[in-house]
């Protein structure tokens, strides 16, 4: 597994197809959990016009603020300047470019779905995000609270 040296701020991309829902969450989720310890960039393959409204409500009720985010086109820099590039159902789209680390992620999309389906993506999001905050040896949430509070 190819990992940022220790003493780098890794860079992480989030790419799904509409950059409005899954890339959007996970990229507020790493922003909010690992703070000035890593980079966070997303994109999307097709980007929507808008993040989708039931994902920055979804994100709402668990304290993470996602409204400032706007759907951009995923390019090949962006992929370039990341360590992590982290797919969602986005297919081929995203170039290869070997000593990168790369994830698939399979989620649902939330485009199209109800404020409870979205919860359970976003919960299982979540769940990633922190399991790959755990990976990159990144201070865990609870370390980087209490050293804050």
């Amino acid at each position: 597994m190819n990992r940022p040296s220790q003493t780098a701020r890794p860079t992480v991309l989030f790419v799904c197809v509409h950059n409005a829902g899954r890339s959007q969450m996970a990229a507020g989720f790493l922003q909010h959990l690992g703070g000035d310890a890593v980079t966070v960039l997303s994109a999307g393959s097709q980007p929507a016009e808008q993040i989708n409204p039931m994902a920055i409500e979804a994100m709402a009720e668990v304290g993470v603020d996602i409204t400032g985010g706007t759907p951009k086109m995923l390019t090949t820099d962006a992929v370039q300047k990341s360590d992590v590039v982290v797919t969602m159902g986005c297919g081929d789209a995203c170039p290869f470019f070997p000593g990168k680390r790369y994830e698939d992620w399979v989620l649902d999309d939330p485009a199209g779905q109800g404020l409870d389906a979205v919860r359970v993506i976003r919960d299982e999001i979540r769940r990633r995000v922190e399991e790959l905050l755990n990976e990159l040896d990144t201070p865990s949430p609870t370390t980087r609270d209490a050293a804050n509070g």
